[in-house]
């Protein structure tokens, strides 16, 4: 008797979450206030209460966000997925291991993890190519999504994201963590309050170069426990070779945009927090210059030195380089802040030890990324880093490119989210798709 009620209430709870979102909260009040304690946060959680996960990606990301929420008491990994057959093994010993039993399902196909219907939430962590379809299939089983940056590898696919998870009321949170630490909160509202007077210039240094991982480029057939036809995915065709998949992807532009894309996410997003224009974008794009590998080089083709001027239609521009210091410098007319990883900068010098007042303008505030989502899947508030804040962070990085690409200034509306009388700038602002993959919101 006792194990059907319980079974009765994690079935509640779970239907609770899956029909709950934005869009239902704000037309239908709730009935009733459901304890802190009943849903566990007051420590103990019961596994019956606990979100269940489902992690698609257990590579060197995806198994970094894997340990995140195996170390959240509120949360159970109960499935993992992964092309790689040696990385699905290894994900799945982790999170036995961590529970001290068997029970963590394997699966290469992440349509089988979207379907279960005991799975509350996903964490996707895939090659950028692979971000939007499963992300999309997500969103319309009605699992919450925990997926990593950049939010899509084209706008019209971070769009496509954006608007499923609005239509159907899903919770999401972007990878980009660098919102969840302190400093990087403190700087944004420093600059957001006045604290450096009118700023006109923000500089975005990210990183330069390829990390390439030394490994074959001959091509061969693909080892059995890898189904890199999955992999490959919507992405042209291409033969198999080590050196083109897992961390080298982002040094291949049929799957992303090299540095770049790779960091756009995590400093223009800090860029954008700070100068409050997360749900907008740039008016004009102007390339500055950007060198790609020699052709020689073969296989790695994305940019590898760059840097590119935005011009923001609120009042300021905003430099994206890899050729001056990385993280996010802000300068105002009566002083500057830089904020990097671990480094925090400002003149006057007072600025890093203010502490912002209880009447000034307070940024959302969160000290741990996954927890954080995992608060917003029990209460259905928006996240630190939601869908729209992300696709407009790595917009950035896409419109940079492609202006690199074409080697022009271009005229770009960020309501619209195309580019003005350009043809062929508007037909790089989406990645055409192999069969049978294709956007379906």
């Amino acid at each position: 008797m006792k194990q059907k009620k319980q079974k009765k209430e994690a079935l509640n709870r779970r239907e609770f979450l899956r029909r709950t979102g934005f869009a239902s909260l704000a037309t239908v009040a709730f009935p009733y206030i459901i304890p802190g304690r009943a849903l566990g946060l007051d420590g103990a959680v019961p596994p019956s209460e606990r979100i269940t996960i489902g992690c698609i990606g257990v590579g060197g990301m995806g198994t970094s966000n894997m340990e995140g929420f195996l170390g959240q008491p509120s949360a159970q990994v109960v499935a993992v997925c992964d092309v790689d057959g040696e990385h699905l093994e290894s994900a799945k010993k982790k999170v036995n291991n961590r529970y001290g039993n068997q029970d963590c399902a394997g699966y290469k196909d992440f349509r089988e993890v979207i379907a279960r219907d005991d799975i509350d939430a996903v964490s996707i962590a895939l090659p950028d190519q692979w971000h939007a379809i499963p992300a999309i299939m997500a969103a319309k089983a009605g699992k919450d999504i925990y997926g990593e940056k950049p939010l899509a590898g084209s706008i019209k696919e971070g769009r496509a994201i954006v608007d499923a998870v609005e239509r159907y009321g899903r919770i999401w949170q972007t990878g980009s963590w660098q919102r969840s630490q302190e400093h990087f909160r403190q700087a944004c509202e420093l600059v957001r309050n006045g604290y450096i007077g009118e700023v006109k210039y923000v500089v975005v240094g990210l990183p330069a170069k390829n990390s390439i991982q030394n490994r074959s480029t001959t091509p061969s057939d693909p080892p059995p426990w890898f189904d890199y036809d999955m992999w490959l995915g919507p992405a042209p065709y291409a033969p198999y070779c080590e050196a083109r998949c897992h961390w080298n992807f982002r040094w291949i532009s049929d799957y992303a945009g090299g540095q770049l894309t790779d960091w756009a996410g995590h400093h223009c997003d800090i860029a954008q927090w700070g100068m409050g224009t997360e749900l907008t974008g740039p008016v004009e794009i102007i390339p500055k210059g950007g060198n790609w590998p020699k052709a020689e080089d073969g296989l790695f083709d994305t940019v590898e030195d760059y840097e590119f001027l935005c011009k923001f239609k609120e009042g300021f521009d905003m430099l994206v380089t890899a050729r001056q210091k990385g993280g996010v410098l802000f300068k105002g007319s009566e002083g500057w802040i830089h904020v990097d990883r671990g480094t925090f900068e400002a003149y006057p010098r007072y600025l890093v030890q203010t502490e912002i007042k209880p009447h000034e303008l307070h940024l959302y505030r969160s000290t741990n990324h996954i927890g954080n989502f995992l608060e917003c899947v029990r209460t259905r508030k928006k996240t630190i880093t939601p869908a729209e804040v992300a696709h407009h962070s790595i917009m950035i990085g896409h419109l940079g490119l492609i202006a690199l690409k074409l080697g022009r200034p271009l005229k770009f509306d960020p309501d619209t989210e195309t580019f003005i009388n350009d043809t062929e700038a508007n037909r790089m602002l989406c990645r055409p798709m192999r069969e049978p993959w294709h956007l379906n919101i």
